[in-house]
């Protein structure tokens, strides 16, 4: 029954990843082939970014609620205050005013998807989309901190990759634990 379970997760995050934009076509070996792969302009990255800073901590305060697992709670505690962190050094960074974020259609699938998910589906499904959403967070910031278009938002990305990196072994642990 729980290979069914995520078997229909894996589906459903396929489908919902399928609008992607072409930063993510094809995920590249390593940060510099990122860098040479994909050019991303300020405007898109801070999209993007905000986007999924605001489905970070979304998806986040509902696994603290709905997770089963202490250390998927324990996650999701990190996951909220490093991505509230890191949406105010976006928002230093690139000048951006106190207006919330607007989630992408896809980010907004995504919350749609977890309030809608069972007891038995919504922490496999949360790890699950939080193991793609820092994948694609690791490639997007690693490409606008070694080609970026502007300086402030390019060391932002600089700084903030390393503790993207760390987000996404975290829940590479989680991925082997459950």
């Amino acid at each position: 029954m729980k290979k069914k379970t995520f078997t229909a997760a894996s589906l459903a995050l396929a489908l919902l990843a399928a609008p992607l934009s072409p930063t993510f076509a094809a995920t590249p070996a390593s940060a510099d082939t990122a860098a040479a792969a994909f050019n991303v302009d300020k405007a898109s990255f801070v999209k993007q970014v905000s986007s999924s800073n605001r489905f970070e901590i979304e998806s986040s305060k509902l696994a603290e609620e709905k997770a089963r697992d202490a250390d998927v709670k324990e996650f999701a505690r990190q996951m909220i205050a490093d991505h509230t962190k890191a949406g105010e050094g976006l928002k230093t960074a690139a000048k951006l005013d106190d207006a919330a974020p607007a989630l992408s259609p896809k980010h907004s699938a995504m919350i749609e998807t977890l309030k809608g998910a069972s007891e038995q589906d919504f922490q496999p499904l949360y790890i699950e989309m939080q193991t793609v959403a820092h994948m694609e967070a690791v490639t997007l910031f690693a490409t606008y901190a070694k080609g970026g278009d502007d300086a402030a938002v390019k060391a932002f990305a600089a700084e903030t990759l390393p503790k993207l990196e760390m987000h996404k072994a975290h829940v590479m642990k989680l991925v082997a634990a459950h």
